[in-house]
């Protein structure tokens, strides 16, 4: 019992054969989607920066190497990104920045 010979005389003949295949419909690419997925993915990088940042600047707060004025300065900026951040969130309708990496766990904690 041998595999269905594919249809190479197009693309849209590939992929169907390999649909049937695998058992999957086609991809729909809807241009509202792709773009709500890469805003997404930026937010969340983005806001791992903003965390790795906060994290950093606790450290340093910490050991003593920061002035008054210059924790008062990186404490307004890291709360002014995350307002942006969650602004962004909303205007684009996106829950959870969350991206599950597979065996690697999520990418925000």
């Amino acid at each position: 019992m041998g595999l269905p010979e594919i249809k190479t005389d197009s693309m849209d003949g590939v992929a169907e054969t390999l649909s049937e295949r695998i058992g999957t419909p086609r991809i729909n690419l809807d241009p509202e989607k792709v773009e709500q997925g890469l805003v997404r993915l930026v937010l969340a990088v983005v806001e791992l920066l903003r965390q790795l940042l906060e994290r950093q600047a606790i450290r340093k707060i910490e050991k003593g190497s920061l002035n008054a004025d210059e924790i008062e300065r990186l404490g307004t900026t890291l709360m002014k990104l995350e307002e942006k951040i969650e602004e962004l969130q909303e205007y684009f309708g996106i829950d959870d920045l969350n991206i599950d990496l597979g065996p690697l766990g999520n990418l925000i904690d």
